[in-house]
């Protein structure tokens, strides 16, 4: 038997142990460095206001966290089966091992370990990634596959993606991860965009910023859910058939939006039913000169002369 690439095809590969995503690492440490910076300098707010912004940065961060996170997630659609099977091509040789299937927006990420691990001979642990995002090649990816010979199951679930199979898989979750992504991309904008509206004397269009980001997070799970209607090809691995389900991107990402939907509601009711209060709540720093200024003492001088109290400059505000 040749050697293909230094590697010899059919026979036991040194297998890697299954990486975190590095893209999905990187945005979990930097929103985590942010939130860090803040609860330091956290104990420099005096007051109530402490819990304040304790709250609204921090929920701000996790919206902001959670949508950009979800771009690198391959956990939209999930689904597990144990099975006995095929291990690989031109072998007669059967292994009992668990197959998981993970679709992301930018791909699938396909498991098999062996229950147990060591059978054969072997060490069956695999998690194989193919990608369709822009300059990726899916085909080429499986092409790859075919000629470093990964087991029977991994090609199989692999060759369901591809674009040229009947299943049409490749397409729909193509497609709808596409969409998906853009309009998380826009939602990201607009949540953006909501933080700095609501540092502003005019909270409404922060408000109206944050519904628009819930209504973008939303359609982006829209987007996911019609492939759900659509039916799909059968996939069996041996005598079980898999199948998928919603996964924690899925669902985490549903709940953002609609926390968000339920934050700039709140913020647009309260500047129509009660603006004061709104003003109140997103500047602490006016109600506590309020009520320095009520208690301050009086100063009594001349009683012929009525010295009336000078205003704390500090404390002046416009409200516009």
């Amino acid at each position: 038997m040749t050697l293909w690439n230094g590697v010899l095809p059919f026979y036991p590969q040194p297998r890697h142990a299954a990486g975190f995503s590095v893209p999905l690492l990187i945005v979990i440490l930097v929103f985590l460095a942010l939130a860090a910076s803040f609860l330091l300098i956290l104990p420099g707010i005096r007051g109530h206001s402490r819990w304040f912004w304790l709250v609204r940065v921090l929920l701000s961060l996790f919206i902001g966290a959670e949508i950009v996170a979800v771009h690198f997630s391959a956990e939209w659609f999930v689904g597990r089966v144990n099975t006995n099977t095929s291990y690989k091509a031109f072998s007669a040789a059967r292994v009992t091992a668990r197959v998981g299937l993970l679709v992301g927006l930018e791909g699938i990420n396909i498991t098999l370990t062996g229950t147990p691990v060591h059978q054969l001979n072997e060490t069956i642990d695999y998690n194989e990634q193919f990608t369709w995002r822009l300059k990726e090649n899916y085909a080429a990816e499986y092409a790859n596959a075919l000629e470093k010979g990964l087991p029977d199951p991994v090609l199989y679930l692999a060759e369901k993606f591809t674009p040229s199979s009947p299943c049409g898989l490749y397409h729909q979750y193509h497609l709808a991860g596409h969409y998906a992504s853009a309009t998380l991309w826009v939602a990201f904008c607009f949540w953006l965009l909501s933080n700095v509206l609501l540092s502003t004397p005019a909270p409404l269009y922060g408000g109206l910023a944050l519904l628009t980001t819930g209504a973008f997070a939303l359609f982006g799970v829209f987007a996911l859910a019609s492939i759900s209607s659509v039916p799909l090809c059968p996939l069996r691995l041996g005598s079980s058939a898999l199948t998928t389900q919603y996964g924690a991107a899925f669902w985490v990402t549903l709940a953002t939006g609609v926390l968000c939907l339920f934050l700039g509601g709140a913020v647009v009711s309260l500047h129509y039913v009660r603006p004061s209060a709104l003003r109140t709540l997103l500047d602490q720093s006016a109600k506590d000169c309020s009520q320095e200024r009520g208690g301050s003492p009086l100063i009594l001088g001349d009683p012929l002369h009525k010295q009336a109290a000078l205003p704390d400059l500090k404390c002046i505000t416009t409200n516009l």
